[in-house]
């Protein structure tokens, strides 16, 4: 058991492993205590990171119409969220906003598309994809995130040019079956081992906020640690009309800052990045949230609007940091309670529509 925030910092920077009791204290910390704890997470996040920041942009090839049952997702079977749905973009339309984000300073494009893993047919769209992605920006990274994947698909992937495979396990094993039923969590677990067998970066995380308990969440992170991920997304729940975890309004900014300090000492030399819902959980805090992760999303995400691009960008210079972005582009400077709680912001532009995207 640490004495202070500083001599957990310490020992993390000599080698220790976070214990499950020191990540319950964590978890548990005073509001009076918060900024020491931030504050000791920090120097883990400068010593392996720097004042970077690493800029992600999100495009969703294909939206919706997912036969997958998971709660909390607003492309699900049977979902009644009013999202965008389409089929696979164009190639034309996809480097195009992949671009988008590029230029706004993005080192790392997301590719995704929604459905419980690829067929052949749409290894070989993603592949044309990435080809002339990297044939425009040759040092940019690319993320595919196409769901459950089948022997051999990874490989054929890593030979396109994928950098990294994204596939999140979301929360403990244990929890798994009451979130999704259509697949369960050692088969997200068989597909993270299968990017990586493949050479390619593992990129997975977790949704918080989703009623699991502290003992789950700390299940779940230390089962990251385990799995090797590379990066590891933090997604804070946008509980959208129209799907089973619709109204669920658990996290506060607090919480928040205490699950990614969590992360941060469990892994303190991974990239961490704030994944989707952020804007809604943390809000006026969410500044204080960089200097735990080193990593965020420009821009909007796969259904739902994110704060404008340009806004992540100045979030980024005024709290000190500096985008960390590919070699072509340089450095480019609901509460709990009883409060109403704002409604999900439905994507209406970029990918899938004739909006220019939000970046």
């Amino acid at each position: 058991m640490y004495s202070s925030y500083e001599d957990l910092a310490d020992s993390q920077l000599a080698g220790s492993v976070l214990s499950r009791n020191d990540a319950h204290c964590v978890l548990t910390s005073a509001d009076d205590d918060l900024l020491d704890l931030i504050a000791a997470a920090a120097r883990l996040r400068r010593v392996h990171f720097g004042n970077s920041v690493k800029v992600n942009y999100l495009v969703n090839l294909k939206s919706g119409l997912c036969p997958e049952d998971c709660s909390y997702c607003s492309q699900r079977l049977g979902s009644a969220a009013d999202v965008l749905t389409y089929s696979w973009l164009d190639a034309s339309d996809a480097v195009a906003q992949s671009s988008a984000g590029i230029r706004s300073g993005a080192a790392r494009v997301c590719l995704v598309a929604s459905g419980r893993g690829p067929s052949e047919r749409d290894i070989e769209r993603v592949s044309e994809v990435v080809g002339r992605i990297k044939h425009a920006h040759p040092h940019v990274e690319v993320c595919a995130c196409l769901g459950l994947l089948q022997d051999g698909q990874a490989d054929r992937l890593k030979a396109a040019g994928v950098d990294a495979y994204n596939h999140n396990v979301n929360t403990s094993e244990s929890r798994y079956a009451e979130i999704c039923s259509s697949h369960d969590y050692s088969d997200r677990v068989d597909t993270v081992r299968r990017s990586q067998q493949a050479g390619l970066s593992a990129c997975s995380g977790l949704i918080v906020g989703l009623g699991e308990s502290d003992d789950e969440l700390i299940d779940t992170v230390f089962a990251l640690r385990e799995l090797g991920s590379d990066s590891i997304p933090v997604n804070f729940l946008m509980p959208f009309d129209g799907t089973p975890l619709g109204g669920r309004w658990e996290l506060t900014p607090q919480r928040c800052l205490r699950i990614l300090a969590l992360v941060r000492f469990a892994v303190p030399a991974v990239e961490i990045r704030m994944g989707g819902g952020s804007e809604m959980h943390l809000r006026s805090l969410r500044p204080l949230a960089l200097h735990l992760a080193n990593s965020l999303f420009l821009g909007d995400y796969l259904t739902s609007e994110g704060q404008a691009a340009q806004a992540d960008l100045d979030m980024i210079a005024d709290a000190g940091f500096e985008v960390l972005s590919s070699a072509e582009l340089g450095s480019a400077t609901g509460a709990a309670g009883g409060a109403v709680q704002p409604a999900v912001p439905i994507r209406r532009r970029g990918a899938g529509t004739e909006l220019a995207p939000n970046a």
